[in-house]
């Protein structure tokens, strides 16, 4: 017969929670499907930017641009493009409060996979900001 006032060795199964071997599998179940997810996420993210990229054949980057007189801004382009692609390039221009005062297409035929050109954008009124909103093909 056991004594009363003897404690027990273990405590009775179920009655305080999950046993530690429970919790360790579900530690380990949660970091693998954690791992799993991860995974899958970047490998979207990375197909998504690769993807994008290589649907840009033609780029393009505004290098400088000085404002001429009240009506006219020149700037400088510098567009990449496969030499066989014709390319498009949209730029605006803003005035001091935002308002846009100017926007032109400017199409790059060149035979060569580089271009560097100087051009004229005119105005409605005096510019403060010109913006490349992007290249592409027509």
């Amino acid at each position: 017969m056991a004594n009363a006032a003897e404690p027990r060795a273990e405590l009775p199964q179920g009655r305080y929670g999950r046993s530690a071997s429970d919790s360790a599998r579900t530690d380990r179940r949660l970091k693998i499907i954690g791992f799993v997810l991860g995974a899958a996420l970047l490998a979207f993210t990375a197909w998504a930017g690769v993807s994008y990229i290589s649907e840009q054949r033609v780029s393009g980057e505004l290098t400088t641009f000085d404002v001429i007189s009240d009506k006219e801004v020149e700037l400088s382009l510098a567009v990449r493009k496969p030499s066989d692609a014709v390319g498009v390039c949209t730029v605006r221009a803003q005035a001091e409060d935002g308002l846009e005062v100017g926007r032109a297409d400017f199409r790059f035929t060149d035979d060569t996979g580089e271009i560097h050109r100087s051009l004229t954008l005119r105005t409605t009124e005096r510019a403060t900001a010109i913006e490349l909103l992007g290249c592409s093909e027509p």
